[in-house]
């Protein structure tokens, strides 16, 4: 069950990346922890779905000083002329951005594509003006997509049944609207 859901969602990545940034990358950059293994499962989604064997890259929260993958990075090795994708979980405030994309730029001469993640929660970022992601693409100059907003989750979830109970009922869609309203931006 848990390998064919983390399969399934390799897939999600996989095919939201080819349509949002089409074939032209090297690497897939998952930031640790959470990016490891969706990196990796993405990674055997697109050569699977698309023929096209990429790398995978993340970071390490603490450097490992011994054995043959010691360094700050594991997986495939960022090199000069590489063109990455940077995949996460969720992006809600962008601060792990803020460590990684230094690191990820840091390594090698690469180009980051753009950033994909699952949800784009549709909060405002640090700066208070426009989502997490929108100030991502401000401020380190790549395009930022997601596979669903929460926007799209609640829609598909109010009033509507899943093992037979409602998921967001008119209780819970009103206490979501209510943070939105105070928390969230409007085109996310």
């Amino acid at each position: 069950m848990l390998q064919d859901t983390a399969a399934r969602l390799g897939e999600y990545y996989a095919k939201a990346i080819h349509e949002t940034y089409g074939d032209d990358f090297d690497v897939l950059f998952g930031p640790a922890y959470k990016g490891i293994p969706i990196s990796v499962v993405t990674a055997v989604a697109y050569a699977k779905l698309y023929g096209k064997e990429v790398r995978y890259c993340s970071d390490r929260k603490e450097e490992k000083d011994h054995g043959a993958d010691k360094g700050g990075f594991l997986g495939s090795k960022l090199k000069d002329g590489d063109r990455v994708i940077m995949i996460e979980d969720v992006t809600t405030s962008g601060k792990s951005m803020e460590e990684t994309v230094p690191k990820v730029r840091g390594a090698a001469d690469v180009t980051i594509v753009g950033l994909m993640v699952s949800l784009n929660r549709m909060e405002v970022g640090l700066g208070g003006k426009v989502s997490a992601l929108e100030e991502i693409k401000e401020r380190y100059g790549f395009p930022t997509s997601a596979i669903v907003s929460m926007a799209d989750v609640v829609e598909h979830l109010y009033n509507k049944e899943c093992e037979g109970k409602v998921v967001i009922d008119d209780a819970l869609k009103a206490a979501i609207d209510k943070y939105y309203a105070e928390y969230g931006v409007k085109n996310a």
